[in-house]
C-alpha cells in the first residue's frame, strides 16, 4: 500500500473531523436545549450533558495532537505518561475499555510514541462490546519493542485496517477509518521496523511492533 502525502492529510482531516463531529454536536444541540429550558432540573440535566461532551471533545483533541500532531515538543523523546493519561482520557470515561499499562519506561522515542497511541486507538475500535486493552513497550538496545492486545465478548478488525497495517495491497481507495494504520506502516517502515498482527480467527486481537531507533 502506497499512499502520497497530500492523501494522507486529507485522510487524516476526514478522520478527525469525523471522530469530534459527535461531541461538538452534543454541545451544540445541549446549548440549543438549554436556550429554551425554564426547568431547573432539566437545566441541571442540560449542564451535565454538556461538561461531559465538552469533557469528551478535550480529551479527543489532547490524544489526537500526541498520536497524529506536534504535541511533545520537537524533542526525540516523549514523556510515556503523556501517552498513558491521552489513552485512559480516549477511553477511560465511558468505562466501556479497561487500560493494562504495562511501561515501565519513564520515556520512549516520539516515533514509538505515536506507533503505540495509534495502535492502541485501532485496538481499542475494535472492541465493539468493550473489554480489555493492555498496552506494553519497552527499550530494548537500539529498538522499542511495543505490543497492544485487545480482548472482549466481540472484536472487529476491519480488512483495510489490516492491510494498511501490514503494508499489503488494495482494490480500492483507502477511507479514513485507516488513517491511524496508514500512520503507524509509514512510521514503523521509515523506522527500518517490523509490524505483525494476530491472524482474524484468533480469540484476541494482538498488535506488535518493532521500531530501530536510538535509546533515549
Amino acid at each position: 500500500m502506497s499512499i502520497n502525502a497530500v492523501d494522507f492529510a486529507s485522510l487524516l482531516c476526514s478522520r478527525l473531523c469525523h471522530d469530534l463531529l459527535s461531541p461538538v454536536g452534543a454541545l451544540n444541540n445541549g446549548l440549543e436545549l438549554l436556550a429554551d429550558e425554564h426547568d431547573p432540573d432539566m437545566r441541571a440535566r442540560c449542564l451535565e450533558l454538556l461538561s461531559e461532551s465538552a469533557k469528551a471533545s478535550a480529551n479527543k483533541l489532547k490524544f489526537f495532537r500526541l498520536a497524529f500532531g506536534a504535541a511533545g515538543g520537537f524533542g526525540e523523546t516523549i514523556d510515556s505518561r503523556e501517552a498513558r493519561a491521552a489513552i485512559e482520557g480516549l477511553f477511560g470515561d465511558t468505562q466501556r475499555v479497561k487500560l493494562g499499562w504495562l511501561v515501565e519506561d519513564p520515556i520512549l522515542p516520539k516515533a514509538g510514541i505515536k506507533v503505540l497511541l495509534n495502535l492502541a486507538l485501532i485496538a481499542g475500535d475494535a472492541l465493539i462490546r468493550g473489554g480489555q486493552l493492555d498496552v506494553g513497550a519497552e527499550c530494548v538496545g537500539d529498538q522499542v519493542e511495543i505490543v497492544v492486545r485487545a480482548d472482549g465478548p466481540r472484536i472487529v478488525l476491519d480488512a483495510e485496517l489490516r492491510t494498511a497495517l501490514t503494508g499489503g495491497a488494495v482494490d480500492a481507495a483507502v477511507t479514513p477509518r485507516a488513517a491511524a494504520a496508514c500512520l503507524v506502516h509509514a512510521l514503523v517502515t521509515e523506522a527500518n521496523g517490523t509490524i505483525q498482527v494476530s491472524e482474524p480467527n484468533d480469540p484476541v486481537l494482538l498488535f506488535g511492533a518493532t521500531l530501530k531507533v536510538a535509546r533515549p
